[in-house]
């Protein structure tokens, strides 16, 4: 299996746990007298398999992006730390940039009067080379998800 099938198999599996946790939650409990519409001991069941799955899988991924080199300095794993990183910047600078954007707030002339003291423009422009480096960076990665073997 490639570890792209695997990153998909994960979200799948992640999913269902998601469904499955809302149903049994659902059926937890009952009105007197009355029955759940599914069997929580059922569902439940499924849900610790689902989790044991999950648990091989993730551990499977990890293995691979560990040992996979990405280039000549990083591995996989690396690579997916930096990409997390660039969005977590952009989303940051993004952040502050709207944030110094200069509002008109003021209803009359005696109250407070806001100046902006980062130039949000600017951040702007470095959130957009984020984004775009995290993008290149990504696809990249995507690349070779579909050409690596996942390990066992």
């Amino acid at each position: 299996m490639k570890l792209a099938e695997a990153l998909i198999l994960r979200a799948d599996t992640q999913k269902r746990i998601a469904e499955l946790r809302k149903r049994a939650s659902q059926n937890a409990k009952v009105q007197e007298g009355s029955r759940p519409s599914e069997d929580p001991q059922a569902l439940l069941t499924q849900l610790r398999e689902l989790y044991t799955q999950l648990t091989g899988l993730v551990q499977h991924i990890n293995r691979t992006n560990t040992t996979t080199a990405f280039d000549d300095t990083l591995s996989m794993a690396d690579a997916l730390a930096v990409r997390d990183t660039l969005g977590a910047q952009q989303g940051m600078l993004r952040e502050m940039a709207q944030a110094a954007i200069p509002t008109q707030d003021r209803f009359t002339r005696t109250e407070l009067r806001y100046e902006s003291v980062l130039d949000a423009a600017a951040l702007q422009r470095e959130a957009d080379t984020l984004a775009r480096q995290r993008r290149e960076l990504d696809t990249r990665i995507q690349e070779l998800n579909w050409l690596t073997e996942l390990i066992e």
